[in-house]
Parts: structure tokens; sequence; C-alpha cells
């Protein structure tokens, strides 16, 4: 599946990294970076993060300010939004026009990401849901002609979780067949989320992360090249589990989402292991957005994937940023140097 996204006077570095690291002749340099601004499709008005001035949750003006913000330094490769950001933003002001960075818009909205103020759905086995039309993705009305050039994005994030209930994960499946075959037919593009059970499950984590690389290969197994991902957007369940999915096929590009915001080096960690062992996407959502200051928390998010700095001296230059810019800092250095996460 190729794309046809509007590039105006540039290209995408997506599409050219994504190139190299099939033709497997990718560098450091190639590791894909994304900020995950779709968070409103799960939690609702806290999705934007507290502004520090008021202690109160930030506007959905002041949220599209930091999209802008990120697009404008031009350092990571993808901005995923949901469908209304991205009409807004791409189809309104036109911000992706003259950029590097592709604008890519979460597809689906399965029940297990609705976690917003009194909800309980994430405590059910997941059901598959889609509020977003391939159509008003790419061109913010429907269309009859789907292969006329997107001025919204011809990417778009499918989700699905499963969770050893066949009832449930027979409805995920079926739904996401009739995604893949949609998008075929509509000449759209997708990258593919893969949650583990949301359900309470007596399985070990050891288990679990096995049972979820076995369900991503099988899935897969009867998709074709037309119908496949661009990549895969999955929890890092450590280095064994990682290592084994990305060494199975080298063809299928292995990412992993960021998950709760933790300390910074937990953050800054985590990009260096992604990367050590096989990874070569790494979409970060509320790690980012709920940073003292985003595009220096997303600069050394680079440098870590590049090789020029390890986790551990690049929260020491993040601080040291976070006081010439007068940011009072969440936690002191010594607490931020701590690891936190569990792989």
């Amino acid at each position: 599946m190729t794309s046809d996204n509007s590039r105006g006077a540039v290209g995408r570095r997506l599409d050219a990294k994504l190139a190299r690291i099939q033709a497997g002749t990718a560098t450091r340099k190639d590791f894909i970076i994304a900020d995950a601004k779709d968070a409103d499709m799960a939690f609702g008005i806290a999705a934007t993060g507290i502004d520090r001035a008021t202690g109160r949750p930030r506007s959905l003006a002041q949220y599209r300010d930091r999209i802008r913000a990120i697009v404008r330094q031009d350092v990571v490769d993808i901005m995923l939004l949901s469908a209304s950001n991205l009409e807004a933003l791409a189809i309104g002001e036109g911000i992706f026009k003259n950029s590097p960075v592709t604008p890519a818009a979460r597809a689906n909205d399965s029940t297990d990401i609705w976690d917003f103020r009194g909800a309980s759905y994430p405590n059910h086995p997941s059901r598959p849901f889609r509020s977003a039309s391939i159509e008003h993705i790419k061109y913010g009305r429907f269309a009859a002609d789907c292969s006329q050039p997107a001025v919204g994005t011809d990417l778009g994030l499918y989700s699905v979780t499963f969770t050893n209930d066949i009832e449930a994960d027979l409805r995920t499946l079926e739904a996401f067949k009739a995604f893949r075959h949609e998008a075929e037919i509509k000449n759209f593009r997708y990258f593919l989320e893969v949650f583990g059970a949301n359900v309470d499950t007596s399985a070990s984590d050891d288990v679990g992360a096995s049972f979820l690389n076995d369900c991503i290969i099988r899935t897969l197994a009867g998709v074709t090249s037309a119908e496949r991902p661009i990549f895969l957007k999955i929890p890092f369940n450590g280095p064994k589990h990682l290592e084994e999915l990305a060494s199975y096929d080298p063809k299928l590009i292995v990412g992993i989402l960021g998950g709760s915001a933790g300390t910074t080096f937990d953050a800054f960690a985590l990009i260096r292991d992604a990367r050590k062992y096989g990874a070569w996407v790494a979409l970060f959502g509320r790690k980012i957005n709920l940073s003292e200051h985003p595009p220096t928390f997303i600069k050394f998010l680079r440098s870590i994937a590049d090789g020029e700095i390890g986790p551990e001296e690049a929260v020491r230059a993040y601080h040291d940023v976070l006081k010439m810019l007068s940011i009072v800092s969440f936690r002191s250095l010594d607490e931020d140097l701590l690891p936190t996460r569990k792989n």
C-alpha cells in the first residue's frame, strides 16, 4: 500500500525511514519517534494535562498550541491525533502541508481505552468500535473517489486488544478484518496497536507477553502485504519478548508504546532499550505531554535514539535546560534518575 498523502513542497521523513528499515540499510538515525496526541479519544478532558499556572486541565486551544509547537520543532516523525484535531490542524490550518512530519489519526477507539472519569469500561473485555471514518480522516468529508490525494492524512492507527476470551477476541478480529479490507479499497495505510488483556487474568507477566507475541503472529499470518500494517505498536514487555518478536520476521517493523508517565529516566531508558532489543519505532503520548517542557524532552529522546547520549546523562542535561528556562521540575534530579518501570 503506497502513500498518497499531500506533501506540499517536502517529502515525509517517515516514508524514507520505513524504506531503509525494510531494505535493511537503516542506521540509528532512522529510528522513528511519534508524539501521540490522541488521548482525547480515551481520557476526555483530562487528556490535555494540567496547566501548572492554574492547576486546571489545559483547554483544547492550549492542547492544540502544543501540537503546533511540536510540529514546528520538526523532530518527531509522526504526530498522532484524534480525527477532530486532525481536521482542525491539518485540513483547516494546513500545518503539515510543508512539514516533514507525517500526520496520523486514531482510526478506531475500542472500549478498553474509554478511561475517563467514572468509567468502568476498561474493566470489561474489549469491544470493537470506530468513531472516525476513513473518508473523514483523509478529506474531512465523505468522498466517492478515495484515490485522490488526501488533504488530511492517509495514515491511521488501528488498535486491537486480545483478552483470551474467544467471543470477545472473535469480535475484535472480525472488526479488524473489515477495517483492513476497507483500508485497502480506500488507499489508506495504518499501523497496528496491539494490547494484552485489559481484564483480570491469572497468567504471569511472562505468559501474558508470550500470548501477546503469538496473537500478533497468528493474526498477521493470514494477512497478505496489501492489507498489512506498516508497523506495530505494542507494550514493552521486556528484552526477551521484544527480541523474540523483532527477530521472528525482519520485515515486520516493531514499535513500542510509552504507556503511563513515570520518571524522566524511565522514558529515556525505554527508548534506549527499545532500539537495543529490536524496535524501530517509539510512540510516546503521556510521557511527552506530561513532561515539564515537551520540546526539550523530545530533543533528548531523539539524541538517545541516535546514540549521542545515554539516559542518565540525558536526565541531567534535561534538568540543566529546565533551570535555564526557569521551569520548575516535577521531581528533584535524584528522584528523576530513579527507574520505576517494571521492564
